[in-house]
């Protein structure tokens, strides 16, 4: 096991009866890195972070720790703390008691007790709160005070099961950023289990892909976005529209095809698998690789030989300010988003312009079906 790594999992799986929850998972994770392990509900994550933390033993596998297996390590005998979506600070009990519980549990001094809690609070900006009560902080403030309550006892991973899952979209937001910082802080592993890949992007250096007990892929999140290496990774991160269809050629690298609702389109095969004219194919194309203009009578625009292009009618306008979105009727009646600027001017798209949608080949991503 090498000492670059503050974790390891090898070949780890877990069975409950005849149901596999967790099959075959093997990454290594760098010192002091922020790594997210990103799934839909019920793939399998929570039952992984359980293992690691020592709640669960794997039916097969292994586990390292700072080069150490704790296969046989109680939860409480090994350095790893975790916190919960709902956090659990003690209620009857202020921020320094939350914070000094488990050094008092360790059996530490008061001196030492005193320090290790002033340098924590320190460390994530609320210095001034350790008198106060619980029910007197804000849901940000809980969450700081849930991770110094961990990290003043220098765990060697951290791990967060969703812990901004209860928390308003504004104050989940601003967290994202918080956790980052603090994470850059303490400079300890972060390991954060979502569902929302908005939280697993931002925050992290390499993000795990679960799907059905798996990891489908594993890597830094730009990697993810713009090269997955499966369908369920193309469609699970960011916004998609989504078709199926069959390939009419092959030419090189590029593929002819047309969709099951009759749109013929170029695109480009992701993953390592051999295409050949009549296969099946899942595709997906981005929003925000769209270009939209509208159809003025009488006009006519070049495009790209090499782009797919075609025609319909705006459905619907989604406002979002910067990120807002159209709905378009295409030829076979499917409805494609594409993301638009808005200006607020005359020139604005609107419900019922007629545009034509055009975008490069590269950005139709093709998985054999």
């Amino acid at each position: 096991m090498s000492a670059e790594y503050d974790l390891e999992c090898l070949d780890v799986s877990k069975n409950f009866g005849g149901v596999r929850a967790v099959e075959d998972v093997s990454f290594k994770i760098p010192k002091g890195s922020f790594f997210s392990i990103l799934g839909p509900s019920g793939c399998g994550k929570t039952t992984l972070m359980r293992m690691i933390a020592g709640f669960e033993d794997p039916t097969r596998g292994d586990i390292y720790i700072k080069r150490k297996s704790v296969l046989n390590t109680a939860p409480n005998k090994r350095n790893v703390k975790m916190v919960f979506q709902h956090l659990a600070l003690f209620p009857m009990m202020n921020v320094f008691e939350n914070i000094a519980y488990g050094l008092r549990c360790r059996g530490e001094t008061a001196g030492e007790i005193e320090r290790k809690v002033k340098d924590v609070l320190e460390r994530i900006a609320l210095p001034d709160v350790g008198g106060r009560e619980i029910h007197q902080l804000s849901g940000g403030q809980k969450q700081r005070i849930a991770i110094a309550r961990c990290m003043v006892l220098d765990p060697d991973v951290l791990l967060l099961d969703e812990p901004l899952g209860a928390l308003d979209l504004k104050l989940r937001e601003a967290m994202k950023i918080e956790l980052k910082l603090l994470q850059h802080q303490f400079d300890t592993t972060f390991i954060y289990i979502t569902h929302d890949q908005s939280e697993a992007l931002v925050m992290s250096d390499n993000v795990a892909i679960m799907n059905e007990g798996r990891f489908e892929q594993v890597g830094a999140p730009q990697e993810l976005y713009h090269d997955p290496k499966t369908a369920f990774v193309a469609g699970f991160v960011g916004d998609n529209n989504h078709w199926t269809g069959k390939i009419n050629q092959v030419i090189g690298d590029r593929l002819d095809l047309v969709t099951e609702t009759g749109l013929s389109m170029t695109g480009h095969l992701r993953g390592n698998a051999a295409a050949a004219a009549g296969g099946n194919l899942t595709l997906f194309v981005r929003p925000e690789f769209i270009t939209t203009r509208k159809v003025e009578d009488g006009t006519s625009e070049k495009i790209s030989s090499d782009d797919n292009c075609l025609t319909g009618k705006i459905d619907s306008l989604l406002f979002n300010g910067a990120n807002s979105r159209i709905l378009v009727r295409g030829p076979g009646q499917e409805l494609i988003e594409a993301d638009i600027v808005l200006t607020g001017g005359t020139d604005d798209l609107r419900p019922g312009d007629p545009v034509r949608l055009s975008w490069p080949r590269e950005q139709t991503m093709c998985f054999l079906a």
